[in-house]
Order: structure tokens, then sequence, then C-alpha cells
């Protein structure tokens, strides 16, 4: 295993920087991150097509990490059904100690390799659903051990890491490997590898639900419509997908509450 992820930072001295310098060598590092996700175009795709085949056959998508990684997963898993309009549990973000260290770092919860699988089985998990593991070092216990257990239960398994040859990659049976090298503070992997791992995220999930046909064209025809700006969208997605007037897609829009719906609605008239 390399870990390029805690070597030291390309730069020296960042407490003598004064504001511009920091801001562009930060800048000038994070500009390397897609390129890092680039190379990792085809492994993703292997990862996103068996999800979309689970999912379909009626599984679910769950994200298990630590720390920043953790909290990714939750984040990503938490977008999807406002922005799709699907239920909460298709995607599931769980994070090392539970909804508290969303906040606030829970000591050690990381370390603990028989903890993941117990959280995974407070949702049922079985053979149809995928477990993506999460973790930048490609090391951490509570991932490992999770991953190995969803392999001895037969589901497929995955992960989303940002060093090469690691102890998790091995694990996995589709894993990301995007190595975004040093970062800008020594070991700070909240940062290109953060970067990294959230870009690789959306690429699964949009995806996902775009092969799942949560998409029309390319709008959101699915999402929930949870405020003035949303449903002011949906109103012109529906005038923009049909002959619709603005006074008929806002009346359309209040009788079905869903986009999708409504454009079917006036377009089988």
């Amino acid at each position: 295993m390399t870990n390029t992820t805690e070597r030291e930072s390309n730069y020296q001295d960042l407490d003598k920087m004064n504001v511009q310098e920091l801001l562009e060598n930060i800048n000038k590092e994070d500009k390397s991150v897609p390129l890092a996700v680039e190379k990792a175009i085809p492994q993703i795709e292997q990862l996103v097509s068996v999800t979309v085949e689970k999912m379909q056959a009626g599984g679910r998508l769950f994200y298990i990490g630590a720390g920043t990684s953790g909290r990714l997963g939750v984040l990503d898993a938490s977008e999807c059904p406002p922005t799709y309009g699907v239920p909460f549990d298709w995607i599931i973000g769980i994070i090392a100690g539970g909804d508290t260290a969303i906040r606030k770092a829970v000591e050690f919860a990381e370390d603990d390799e028989e903890q993941a699988w117990k959280d995974l089985e407070e949702f049922g998990i079985n053979e149809k659903d995928v477990v993506i593991g999460i973790a930048a070092s490609g090391t951490t216990p509570y991932v490992i051990g999770g991953l190995n257990k969803a392999n001895e239960k037969g589901l497929a398994t995955g992960c989303v890491v940002c060093n090469g040859g690691t102890p998790i990659a091995a694990i996995a049976k589709y894993p990301v490997e995007v190595v975004v090298g040093p970062e800008f503070v020594t070991g700070s992997t909240r940062m290109k590898s953060g970067t990294a791992q959230k870009l690789v995220l959306n690429m699964i999930s949009t995806a996902v639900m775009i092969r799942l046909g949560r998409v029309k064209g390319n709008k959101m025809v699915d999402m929930q419509l949870s405020n003035h700006k949303l449903v002011a969208r949906g109103v012109r997605i529906i005038m923009e997908e049909t002959t619709a007037t603005e006074e008929e897609a806002s009346a359309l829009l209040e009788e079905f509450g869903n986009v999708r719906q409504s454009i079917e609605t006036f377009n089988a008239k």
C-alpha cells in the first residue's frame, strides 16, 4: 500500500504564507482532483452498473464510513429523496459513532470492526443490497469489518478510497481508487480526499438515479416540492415538457403535487 494521503505536504511553512498565497496554493492542489477522478471512471462504471442492477431487483444502497468520509456518505444519501423523490430507505448513509458523529467527532468509533455490521443490521440488510465503504486512507477498521461481513453474507460491496493498494480496496468487490496525493495540510484528508469522495459519490448516486428512471431528459421530474423555489421550478419544467400555460402548469402541480404526473396527465389529454 502506498499511503499518499499521509505523505508530507508539497508545501512548506504554510504558517508564513499570506492569505493570497494560501488560497492560490490550495486551489492549485484542488485542480488535480478531477483528473484523479477521471482515471477512476472505469471502476466507478462497474460499481454503478452493479448498484443499478441490484436496486432494480429491489435492493438498496448503503454507505458506511467514519469522520469526513462518513459525513459525505450521509450527505449524499440524504440529498437523494428531495432531489429524485425516492424513499428515504433507498440510499442510506451510516457513520461510525451514529448521528452524533455528523456534528461532533466520536472518539475511537472508527476503530471498532464489529460495529458497522451491527449498524447495517438495524436496517434489515440482506443479499439484495449494496454496501459501499468510504475511507480516504483505505484502512478504517469500521469499514473493513462492515465490508468483510457484507461479503460473507453475499452482498455486492464497493469502496471509495484515496490511496492505492489498500486493505479496503482488496476486500471490496467493486473498488474505486482515486489517488489524489499529499494534502495541502499534511494528513488533512477532509481537503483533496474529501473533495474526490464527494465528486465520486455525486457520480454514483446521480448515475444510479438516472438509470433507475428518476430523471426525464435532464429534468428532476420526481423532486420533492418542499419550498417556493422548487414549486416554481416544477411549473417551469411542466411548461417546458408540454404546451401548458403557466396557469395550467400551476393548476396541475397543485392538483397532483408531482411534476412527472402533471406532465403525463397533460400529455394524455
